[in-house]
């Protein structure tokens, strides 16, 4: 259990996950991130040694393929990957927490049998298809349908902006679709496990993006993709309501992932700092680049602190929305002031995108959007307040 931990007073298997998971990021991820950066190119390679490590089934039971651990074990894992490659890190959450989370959280017997094992594994990757051109924290503007028609469910409709999603290892996507009104008047919203074989769904070609190059990303488009009737995931009307169990949890997730920026962001700049000389001494021995280093210190480890007590609380099955808001509002936030600060003590250096640095300012802006916005986060926590 790790509620009352702080981040000097790990248990022993946390703190051989870190140094293991550090080691994997130092000698395997480091050594070709710039590479897939610049290629856009996915790290198969990479992904495959992740699964190798079963970090894509730390969270989950034994019995379904996983390693046994919790969701904290993987938010260590996300943020030691995240210091060196926020591409890598992004996989690995969104297979975990956005494609095979939704399935063991909600399927019944046979989706967990037929595609835990795959997913926990890391043999295939799924994918989340929530945001829409005309819906994203607006999550109730879906105009996706899906109807059924002679046991199947019939889908038409766009998603964008989706994780994972087209590389020759996704298996699955799960679909939120409108399937009817409810006795309001209001959409039905439910959620549907669509194959990625499935005839009438299409990954369209990768977005150009500003960072996250290695990180496959792909609109989607579904006319007339049938599945069977039974691939519905969880009760029929409440998609609306298990996505935004997901994304909770999710939060806790990308808060690691930007704690692990934002403190790869005060590595570099530490190291950069005692190496690189200004008239006649090392440029950290002045208080304008040690203090400025220092505060981003202190910004990683606030976050961190954050993150864990969210962990905390979902761990101990204590309400944690507001938590998991406040840590991916302050993680996120730190990430990208640090990369902010980091490229500047690195002068010209910080503009080269072969520096950590330079990705890290690239990458980060995007951990102020994805899964519920900046302002999504304010929003859920004034609402906890009562305003």
């Amino acid at each position: 259990m790790t509620e009352g931990l702080t981040t000097g007073n790990l248990p022993d298997e946390y703190q051989q996950l870190i140094d293991s998971v550090a080691d994997f990021a130092r000698t395997v991820v480091a050594p070709v991130a710039a590479q897939h950066d610049e290629a856009h190119s996915f790290p198969y390679e990479v992904v495959a040694g992740m699964a190798e490590m079963g970090l894509f089934g730390l969270p989950f039971p034994e019995e379904l393929g996983g390693m046994g651990g919790d969701y904290f074990a993987l938010c260590l894992a996300l943020e030691e990957l995240a210091k060196v490659d926020q591409s890598v890190a992004i996989t690995l959450e969104a297979g975990v927490s956005l494609g095979a989370m939704p399935i063991f959280r909600f399927g019944n017997v046979e989706q967990k049998e037929e595609w835990l094992p795959q997913l926990t594994s890391g043999e295939a990757l799924a994918a989340f298809g929530l945001t829409e051109p005309g819906a994203g924290s607006d999550a109730g503007g879906i105009r996706t349908r899906a109807e059924l028609e002679g046991g199947d469910w019939v889908i038409n409709g766009n998603k964008q902006f989706i994780t994972n999603s087209g590389t020759t290892i996704s298996k699955l996507v799960t679909v939120t679709a409108v399937t009817g009104t409810d006795a309001q008047g209001k959409k039905e919203i439910s959620t549907i496990l669509v194959p990625t074989s499935t005839p009438g769904f299409t990954a369209e070609p990768a977005y150009n993006k500003v960072g996250w190059n290695a990180s496959d990303t792909h609109p989607l488009s579904f006319v007339d993709a049938r599945v069977p009737e039974e691939n519905l995931l969880g009760e029929r009307g409440r998609g609306y309501a298990n996505f935004l169990q997901v994304l909770d949890e999710g939060r806790i997730a990308i808060a690691a992932l930007s704690v692990g920026a934002a403190q790869g962001c005060v590595d570099e700049s530490v190291k950069y700092a005692k190496e690189r000389e200004a008239f006649g001494r090392p440029i950290g021995a002045n208080q304008g680049i040690a203090f400025k280093i220092a505060r981003m210190e202190a910004r990683a480890h606030v976050a961190r602190t954050a993150y864990y007590d969210a962990a905390a609380l979902m761990l101990a099955g204590k309400p944690f929305k507001k938590q998991a808001s406040i840590a991916k509002l302050g993680a996120s936030e730190a990430a990208m002031d640090n990369a902010r600060d980091a490229t500047q003590i690195h002068g010209g250096y910080g503009f080269m995108n072969d520096y950590l640095v330079a990705r890290h300012y690239r990458d980060s802006k995007i951990l102020e959007i994805g899964e519920g916005t900046t302002e999504v986060q304010l929003m859920l926590i004034a609402r906890d307040l009562g305003l």
